[in-house]
Order: structure tokens, then sequence, then C-alpha cells
């Protein structure tokens, strides 16, 4: 039986007393104290009752708030849910409009850029993402990705390159944790829960290639004795002395350096960790930075400038060295090296080595209370070390001996000042 029409254009149009007019079909016209009027559906849905708001009668005529209204009953009794429906269209329209995959990718490099230490970083999110997501999710929009598409970027590199395919996987969550945060998704298909579904690999952790401790001071020697450039050989030295790594000694400066109290200090914002890290430095040490005042007088604040316009070395300067001399090692596999001596050759205790190597100590409770960076218990180990290494007198160790007043002379003229 058709609905019952209860209401005229005209009535609806004039009528200004405030109630509720009902037209039938659920279907009643709300007239307001403050003169407006809307048109607002009662329905029962799955045993429930509900309001449908179908607009001010400004925009929704008579005639169209009955057909909304006989369009909402004709698909609840096919059992679906038009209020659902409703809210689901207001959500959409209120979201910003939803980017591609790639484009997402690029706002997250850019938003985590003043967190990482150097631009290599943003240069790897790009290659990996590039290579191996875009081809199938770069033009997707992020709210239409799901667990399939997910799949199908991790399955044919899951075994074949393992390392990969989980930076791949995590940078992925990190593109659509953006989408969850902007609205444009409410879930997150390259979870980890994802990994669960592809097949189980042997786990297998990759050590850096690293030198045994007893062979450290030859390979000092042969990089000594090579014809490398003079600011590479003593940029290495130091890099073994002190254990730092890579970063941390290309772009020392004279400004980090304490020559009355035989320091080295490594601002927060080139540590691992973000925390300030002294590094006590050894008679060898100190020679080398003799060396390297010589080298560099004219060349800025940096420590060891490399040849470009005197910035910092390249990042593949040591791997190159290592390779040309046929030294099995990275250069970050000499702190690996500096470890094992420390355990296996001194009395140490964990803790003072693990400082050394400005590594956390325990978790965030512990280091709340050690505060300490055990930086008078590490001068002695440091010299143990260097004399490990270079056990010989070197000849730059007796001119910074006869000459430190000099080497504090050069530092003022060449950066200004030097502690």
């Amino acid at each position: 039986m058709p609905p019952t029409h209860r209401l005229s254009a005209a009535q609806v149009r004039t009528v200004s007393e405030p109630g509720q007019y009902s037209d039938g079909n659920g279907l009643t016209l709300r007239v307001e104290r403050s003169g407006s009027k809307h048109w607002v559906q009662r329905v029962t849905i799955k045993g429930k009752r509900h309001n449908i708001g179908l607009g001010s009668l400004g925009s929704v005529s008579l005639a169209d708030a009955r057909e909304k209204a006989a369009s909402n009953q004709r698909a609840i009794k096919q059992g679906l849910d038009p209020l659902a429906d409703k809210h689901q269209a207001a959500l959409e329209l209120s979201r910003p409009s939803c980017p591609s995959f790639a484009q997402a990718a690029e706002e997250v490099i850019v938003l985590r850029a003043p967190t990482w230490s150097n631009a290599k970083h943003a240069a790897q999110w790009r290659n990996t993402l590039t290579t191996y997501a875009f081809p199938v999710l770069g033009n997707r929009k992020v709210a239409d990705i799901n667990s399939g598409d997910v799949l199908q970027v991790l399955t044919p590199i899951w075994h074949t390159k393992p390392e990969t395919a989980s930076r791949v996987r995590q940078r992925m969550e990190t593109v659509l944790d953006l989408a969850i945060a902007q609205g444009w998704r409410d879930d997150n298909p390259a979870g980890k829960s994802i990994t669960r579904v592809l097949p189980p690999r042997t786990k297998s952790r990759k050590h850096y290639q690293a030198l045994p401790y007893s062979e450290v001071a030859s390979a000092l020697d042969k990089v000594r004795k090579s014809n490398a450039a003079a600011v590479t050989r003593l940029s290495f030295e130091f890099l073994v002395l002190t254990a730092a790594r890579s970063g941390e000694v290309r772009k020392a400066s004279w400004s980090e350096i304490d020559l009355n109290s035989k320091t080295w200090t490594v601002p927060a914002d080139r540590m691992k960790a973000r925390k300030e890290h002294r590094v006590p430095l050894s008679w060898q040490a100190l020679g080398i930075l003799d060396e390297a005042r010589k080298l560099a007088l004219e060349c800025g604040d940096l420590v060891f400038p490399g040849s470009r316009n005197g910035g910092p070395l390249s990042d593949m300067t040591y791997t190159t060295l290592l390779r040309r001399l046929e030294i099995p090692a990275v250069a970050h596999g000499f702190r690996s090296s500096f470890r094992d001596w420390v355990m296996e050759q001194t009395d140490t205790p964990w803790a003072i080595g693990e400082a050394a190597l400005a590594h956390n100590l325990g978790n965030s409770t512990e280091t709340a209370y050690a505060r300490s960076d055990l930086f008078n218990k590490r001068r002695s180990l440091m010299q143990g070390w260097a004399n490990f290494v270079i056990p010989k007198p070197m000849p730059v160790m007796r001119s910074w001996r006869r000459g430190k007043k000099r080497i504090t002379k050069k530092a003022k003229t060449a950066s200004g000042t030097i502690h």
C-alpha cells in the first residue's frame, strides 16, 4: 500500500508554528523555534529505531524528501543500512583529498628529513620504495591499498633479499601510518602482522665484516705505508684509535677538540643515540691530530677535509681504501675488533666497554640513574687500545710532545678559536 501523504507543498512552505508535521512513511517536517525547517525520517533498522536527517526545507523540497524516504525504506527491506551509508559518505567528504602511495611516501620523507643525520637516508627511502613498492602501489590511492597489494610487493624478495624486504615493509607501514593519521584509511595492511602470512624464513643476522683484533696493528701499518691520500690515512687511523663511527670522524671539527684535556667531544646531532659523546684521546690520536693540522691549516674547521671544496670526506672513502688494500673488513668492523680486544685482553667491566662505543647502557630506567659516561675510566682503556694497535712510538707522537704550543697556535689561526 502506498504511503499516505498528509502534507501539501503550500503547507510546508507557510507553516510557522514550532512542532513536528508528519507526512507518512516515517517522514516528518520539523519546525524549530528559530523558524528553521528540516526533514527527518523515523525508521527501524535491525529492530532499532533511528532518525535519519534528510536536509533542510530550503535545499530539499517535499517531493525530494518523499523520494529519499521511499528510497531508504526500500534499502531497509533489502537488508541494507542507509544510516551507516550516510555516515560513511559524510566521513569521505570530511577527509582531505586522498593522495597516491608515491605522493604520501614523499610527504613522509619530507616530514622525517629533520630527524635524519644525513641526506643518505632520504635517498635510501626513495630508492627502496621506487624499486620495489612503486611498481605495484605507486599510483594507487593510499585508501585503496590492501593486504594482497602488500604481499605482491614483498613475496618476490622475502627470501632472496630478506633485509631489503624488511626495510620495504617497514617503510610501507610508515607511509600507511601517515594515511591513518590523515584520515585516509582506518587500518594498516603493511603492519608487522603481514609477516605471519609470508613463508617463514631462517633467521640470520649479518654482522659487519671485521678483523680479529690481533690483525688490526698490521692493517694500520699497511694503511700507513700505502699511497692513499694523507688525509685518508690519518682519518682512518684516528677512526680505529677512537673506535668511532665513520660519520663521526669524517665530520669532526677542530672546535670539538680540547687539546688541554685531550678530549674530543662529538655533538649529539652527529651521534647515533643523539647524545653528546666525549672521547678521551690517546697520545697516538693526538699525534695524528698534529699531522692533520699541518695538512689542513687553510681548510677551515674540519679536521679531515675532503678534496671537494674542503667538505667532509665521502662516506665511501674507507670502503674504497680497505678494498684497494685487500683488507677484509669494513670501517665499522673495527669497532667490533676493539670490543673483542676489550673483552678478551682486559679486565674492563662491560659498562665501560659499552660507554667507549657510545652504546646506551641498559634500558631507559637504568640509564636515568647511570648518568656518568665513565670518562676517566675510559681514558686508560683507550690508551691501552692505542698502545696495542700502534705499539711503537711514532714520530708524530714525539712532535706532539715537543709542539703542543705550536699546534694550539695553528688551531687558533685556522678556525678562529680552539679549546
